[in-house]
C-alpha cells in the first residue's frame, strides 16, 4: 500500500534525553491519524521532525512513496505539508489576511500587495472548508477558536494538503471543539490528510481513523480506531490501566474559608463580566464553577487573586478581607493559584523549570536570606517536587519553555499544591494532560480537600466539574444561576443550566 507520509524508525536526541526512539509512523492518504501520548512522549518531536523543525539522528522519511530530506519548514510546504501548532504563530496587531499571506504575498504589478486578491483568495479558501473567518478581523479582536482556524487557513493557503495538527483543542470550549471536528471532517472530504497529536481519548475516538501510541520515546502499536475503546487505548499510552472515575468519599464541610458578596468585576473594554455575584466555599470541599467559556469565569478568578481590579461588593478569607489587594498579599493570605494561561500568568518561561518552582515563595527562608537567593537549597527543592509530580525535564536547569505544555501545567500544580494554602483555585488545571496525568491531578485536589483545605475549581470540561466537584455553581452571564450537587444532575441539565434557558433558584440543589 502507498502511504502519503512514512517516518521509518526515526531516532531523535536532545542533550541528555531520546525524545524518539525508533518511531515509525505511516499515514494513509485521506485519512486522520492520530498519533497519541502521555505529556513528553515524544509526539510534537516526531510532528517538528516531519516539519522540518528538528533533524533526526537516524531514520527516513517518504512522502507519497518517495524518500525525501526535509531540511526545513519551508521544504515541508512544498511538499504540501503544513502544521497548526499548539501555541498560535500570529501577529496580534494585523488582520486575518495579512497574517495567512505573510511571506506569500502576492504581488501587483511585482511591486506592491494585492490585499483585494488576498483578502478574495482567503475568502474563497474559508467558505470552501466551512471555516467561516473574517478576512479583515485583526488578530487581537477574534476569540481563540477563530484564531486556530486563522492558523488553518495560513497552511491551505499554502497548498499543504497534509495537515498536522499538534493539540488543536486545548484551549478550545466544548463548543469550538465540536465545530473543529466538523472542519476536520471537511477537510478530508476536500481530499486532505490529517496528523492529530492529542491525548484526548474521546476525540480519538469520536473523528481518528486510526492511531498509533508511543510511550516514551518509542512506538507501541497502531490501531484501527473502530476496533479498540478508551480503556485499550488509555493503558498503551500510560503502561497500566486507568481510572476514568476518581474515588473519593463524601465531603466533609466545615468553616467557610471564602465569602464572596455582591462582586462586580468589569473586563479590559469597560464591560461588567461578573454581576452582583455571591459564592461560599467551605474548607473540606471542592466547589466547582461550569459555565460556557465568556460568561465572568476568567474575571472572578483574576479579581480573587489579585490580578483584576474590583468594582465593587468583597472578597473575604478566613473573614479577612482581600478585596484587591496585590497578588503577593493574597498568595500570603492564604490561596494558591493554578491559571488558565499557563504560560502567560504561570511561569517565567526564560528561568529555569527549577527557579520557576519557587516563584511564590523565593524570597522567603530557606531560599532567601536578607535578600540572598540560596541556589542549592531552591534546586533541591525543586527536585524533589519535579519528581513527585513527575515532571518530565532533562534537569531542573532546563529553561520552562523547552518542556512541553502538560509537563510546564505539573510544575505549576505542584508548585501551588505543595503550600497547601487554604484555598486552592485550580483554572483549568488539567488542560493539556493526559489521561495518567489527570487522574494523579484529581487525586492531589481531593487529598487537599481532606486536609481541609477549600478547592475552588474551574473547568470547561463537564466530565470534570462532575467527577471532582461537591457542589457545582453554575455561571452564566456573571452570576452564580444554580447551585447543584453533582448526583442529583446530569450533564444535560448542567447544559441547559450553562445556556440560561433553565433558571434555578441558588441554593436549591
Amino acid at each position: 500500500m502507498e502511504y502519503v507520509i512514512e517516518m521509518l524508525n526515526i531516532r531523535k536526541e536532545f542533550p541528555g534525553i531520546v525524545a524518539n526512539d525508533n518511531i515509525t509512523l505511516q499515514v494513509k492518504e485521506g485519512e486522520i491519524h492520530a498519533l497519541l501520548g502521555e505529556n513528553g512522549a515524544g509526539k510534537s518531536t516526531l510532528m517538528n521532525v516531519l516539519f522540518g523543525l528538528y533533524q533526526p539522528e537516524k531514520g527516513e522519511i517518504r512522502v507519497r512513496g518517495k524518500k525525501v530530506k526535509i531540511t526545513d519548514p519551508n521544504v515541508a510546504n512544498d511538499l504540501g505539508i503544513g502544521m497548526v501548532h499548539q501555541h498560535f504563530m500570529l501577529v496580534d496587531t494585523l488582520t486575518v489576511t495579512e497574517n495567512i499571506i505573510l511571506g506569500s504575498e502576492p504581488k501587483k504589478y511585482r511591486l506592491s500587495i494585492d490585499m483585494k486578491k488576498a483578502e478574495e483568495d482567503v475568502r474563497k479558501i474559508s467558505e470552501q472548508y466551512g471555516l467561516k473567518v473574517d478576512p479583515a478581523a485583526k488578530i487581537s479582536d477574534i476569540s481563540v477558536g477563530m484564531q486556530q482556524r486563522v492558523e488553518i487557513l495560513k497552511t491551505l493557503y499554502r497548498g499543504a494538503d497534509i495537515l498536522i495538527f499538534d493539540e488543536p483543542t486545548a484551549v478550545l470550549t466544548p463548543q469550538e471543539i465540536q465545530e473543529l471536528i466538523e472542519i476536520m471532517h471537511n477537510l478530508v472530504r476536500e481530499g486532505k490528510s490529517i496528523i492529530l497529536i492529542t491525548h484526548k481519548l474521546k476525540e480519538i475516538m469520536e473523528v481518528a481513523d486510526r492511531c498509533t501510541v508511543i510511550r516514551r520515546g518509542r512506538g507501541i502499536k497502531t490501531l484501527n480506531i473502530a476496533e479498540t475503546n478508551p480503556n485499550e487505548l488509555a493503558s498503551l499510552m500510560v503502561g497500566r490501566e486507568v481510572s476514568f472515575k476518581t474515588e473519593k468519599e463524601p465531603a466533609k464541610p466545615q468553616d467557610t474559608i471564602l465569602s464572596i458578596k455582591d462582586l462586580v468585576v468589569k473586563d479590559a473594554r469597560k464591560v461588567d463580566m461578573v454581576r452582583g455575584l455571591n459564592l461560599d466555599v467551605k474548607a473540606g470541599e471542592i466547589v466547582g464553577i461550569a459555565g460556557v467559556d465568556g460568561n465572568g469565569q476568567t474575571e472572578l478568578i483574576e479579581a480573587i487573586a489579585g490580578l483584576r481590579p474590583v468594582e465593587s461588593g468583597t472578597i473575604l478569607l478566613n473573614g479577612k478581607d482581600i478585596t484587591d489587594l496585590p497578588p503577593r498579599k493574597v498568595t500570603e493570605a492564604g490561596v494558591g493559584h493554578i491559571p488558565q494561561d499557563r504560560q502567560k500568568f504561570g511561569l517565567v518561561l526564560d528561568y529555569p523549570i527549577g527557579e520557576n518552582m519557587v516563584l511564590q515563595t523565593y524570597y522567603k527562608q530557606p531560599f532567601s536570606k536578607r535578600g540572598v537567593l540560596n541556589f542549592k537549597n531552591i534546586y533541591d527543592k525543586a527536585k524533589s517536587l519535579i519528581k513527585e509530580y513527575d515532571v518530565r525535564t532533562p534537569s531542573e536547569f532546563t529553561r520552562a519553555r523547552s518542556l512541553s505544555g502538560g509537563n510546564q501545567q505539573k510544575a505549576i500544580i505542584g508548585r501551588e499544591v505543595d503550600r497547601s494554602p487554604d484555598l486552592l483555585i485550580a483554572a483549568q488545571p488539567t488542560r493539556g494532560l493526559d489521561v495518567g496525568a489527570i487522574e494523579f491531578i484529581h487525586t492531589k485536589l481531593i487529598e487537599e480537600r481532606d486536609k481541609g483545605r477549600a478547592v475552588l475549581l474551574l473547568s470547561f470540561e463537564l466530565d470534570e466539574i462532575m467527577n471532582v466537584s461537591d457542589r457545582i455553581a453554575v455561571m452564566y452571564e456573571g452570576q452564580i444561576v444554580a447551585i447543584v450537587k453533582p448526583e442529583d444532575t446530569t450533564e444535560e441539565e448542567l447544559g441547559l443550566l450553562m445556556a440560561g434557558s433553565k433558571k434555578q433558584k441558588v441554593g436549591e440543589s
